[in-house]
């Protein structure tokens, strides 16, 4: 947490003391609090024009033309070979071993095999 040093008139001061003192909480809590939640009030959620919302889906639609297709098995090779990260913290291990056994059942034990399967050598014993 960094730390700000404020200069204040000593009648802000007396307020912010009256204030922290009626919500029970220290000067330096409610000033943090009070600047929390003016900070957060200059976010504004602005609705996009239905002009560039239609722009924006028409580039999606070409970028996704552009990209062409995979075949399932390139699309499963690039899911294999994609870095393994730590599950959220919300996920729970049951959920998580569910997920690794479906995959697995898919008919591949690691990515070697899947690679083999991309590369037209299907059903070849890997080391």
């Amino acid at each position: 947490m960094n730390q700000l040093t404020l200069n204040l008139p000593e009648t802000l001061y007396r307020q912010l003391e009256s204030l922290a003192r009626s919500e029970g909480v220290s000067v330096g809590q409610y000033a943090l609090y009070a600047l929390t939640r003016q900070a957060s009030s200059a976010y504004r959620i602005q609705a996009v024009p239905i002009e560039i919302q239609a722009q924006e889906k028409a580039a999606f639609a070409t970028l996704l033309q552009n990209l062409g297709q995979a075949s399932e098995t390139e699309v499963e090779q690039a899911l294999y070979e994609r870095e393994i990260v730590a599950p959220e913290p919300e996920l729970s291990q049951e959920l998580s071993s569910r997920a690794n056994k479906k995959r697995y059942n898919e008919g591949y034990e690691n990515a070697d095999q899947i690679r083999q399967a991309a590369h037209g050598k299907a059903g070849t014993e890997t080391a």
